[in-house]
């Protein structure tokens, strides 16, 4: 793995910086960290001034989620959401175990601006759950902060399921309303931030000369077949073909997008820039950061089977839309991969891909709804080019397990 690369500027204060033995707390307290909090509705302020926007995937303000917290009735609880679904992200879990002390102190920041007295961090990885509990003994946080195991699957990072898994149920999506703000851990209104989130409002909190940067400012994890993977940090509007060339992936024909969320995207895609609006209007997402480059010898149509294939394996099986939605995508992009798609595949595609987003509990059948509908909009001939005809690529594509997808932690 190529590792870590910053793009950060100098003199501004990056997320990517810890020793390799990990993120020791005497040098944390001399750069500025867990510094007083003498007065949480500026921090506040100060971060709406920021517009910092959340890392989990949606990209929804932070300061507007704070805050909704914070006026709800109920005293609230902070969780850091360190459960990383999407197979092709890995920079929550290199946080929590590389610099978990920036993590608490987010986590200890969030508390104060939302009044909670209570906090969670929320894992499935070993050794990022392993740094935590470390941190914690290190320095003992003011507020009970509790480290809550969950299984690593897609759906078990989706807000609803964090909160059902940390009051002892199953980390499944629930319906909504009522939303965690306003109804969470124990009926409390409850902030579910993702880990990189509340990193930036730690570094926010201890260098607010350079805050207006560290909100524009993302962590991208890159991968392929082809290159090699890596954890970036760079700031927003940085072309994603500088991206690509930093890793090898400068011959890419397309991207996937936002992990599995923000669909395929082909030509033109290296005018595309780091940005949540830029993307959006593009038809694609940021979504986590995740960026997956299609080099020539990938077929788009063999990834987006295997993704749709993953996706519909980890459903959470609650929505009967859902069940049937993504395995009918799945079904029947396999089909076209295999060459056997019938006359009237793509328009069944066409129109699943159009009604089903916003159905069901979570973003699952969101994410292989757009996949569909990128695969059919940028790979027309493609798509056609497979009528009864076998693909190299698609006969030897992998198993739908996201193994294509996955990265390793560096």
């Amino acid at each position: 793995m190529t590792g870590i690369v910053s793009l950060v500027p100098d003199g501004q204060p990056g997320l990517l910086i810890a020793p390799p033995g990990g993120e020791e707390l005497a040098p944390y307290l001399a750069a500025g960290g867990y510094a007083p909090v003498p007065a949480p509705g500026a921090l506040l302020a100060r971060l709406a001034a920021t517009e910092l926007r959340g890392r989990g995937g949606a990209g929804f303000p932070a300061a507007v989620k704070l805050r909704a917290v914070r006026d709800a009735p109920g005293r609230p609880v902070v969780v850091a959401n360190g459960e990383e679904g999407e197979p092709g992200s890995v920079k929550d879990r290199w946080l929590l175990r590389h610099r978990p002390h920036l993590v608490l102190d987010g986590v200890r920041l969030a508390a104060a601006m939302t009044d909670a007295g209570r906090g969670c961090v929320y894992v499935s990885d070993v050794r990022a759950e392993q740094a935590v509990r470390r941190a914690l003994t290190e320095r003992p946080p003011d507020l009970r902060v509790d480290v809550v195991r969950t299984e690593h699957t897609y759906v078990a990072g989706e807000e609803t399921a964090v909160v059902r898994r940390i009051d002892g149920g199953p980390a499944l999506p629930a319906a909504k309303p009522p939303r965690p703000f306003e109804s969470g851990v124990g009926g409390a209104p409850t902030l579910v931030a993702n880990v990189e989130t509340l990193a930036r409002i730690a570094v926010v909190h201890s260098r607010p000369d350079t805050a207006a940067a560290i909100a524009r400012t993302y962590l991208v994890t890159l991968s392929g077949t082809a290159g090699e993977p890596a954890l970036v940090e760079a700031p927003a509007g940085t072309y994603l073909k500088t991206l690509a060339d930093l890793c090898g992936h400068g011959r890419a024909e397309a991207v996937l997008l936002g992990g599995l969320f923000g669909g395929l995207h082909g030509a033109g895609w290296t005018d595309l820039r780091l940005d949540h609006d830029g993307l959006a209007a593009a038809g694609g997402a940021l979504g986590c950061g995740a960026l997956h480059f299609l080099h020539p010898e990938d077929c788009p149509v063999a990834v987006a089977a295997e993704a749709a294939g993953y996706l519909a394996a980890q459903s959470a099986r609650q929505c009967g839309v859902c069940v049937a939605g993504t395995g009918a995508l799945a079904g029947t992009l396999a089909a076209v991969a295999r060459g056997e798609a019938g006359d009237d595949d793509t328009a069944k595609l066409l129109r699943w891909s159009r009604q089903l987003p916003g159905r069901g509990a979570c973003g699952l059948l969101d994410a292989t709804a757009r996949i569909a509908a990128t695969l059919l909009a940028h790979f027309p001939d493609r798509v056609e080019g497979h009528r009864d005809t076998a693909c190299p690529a698609c006969c030897d594509a992998v198993p739908h397990d996201g193994r294509r997808f996955a990265v390793a932690v560096p």
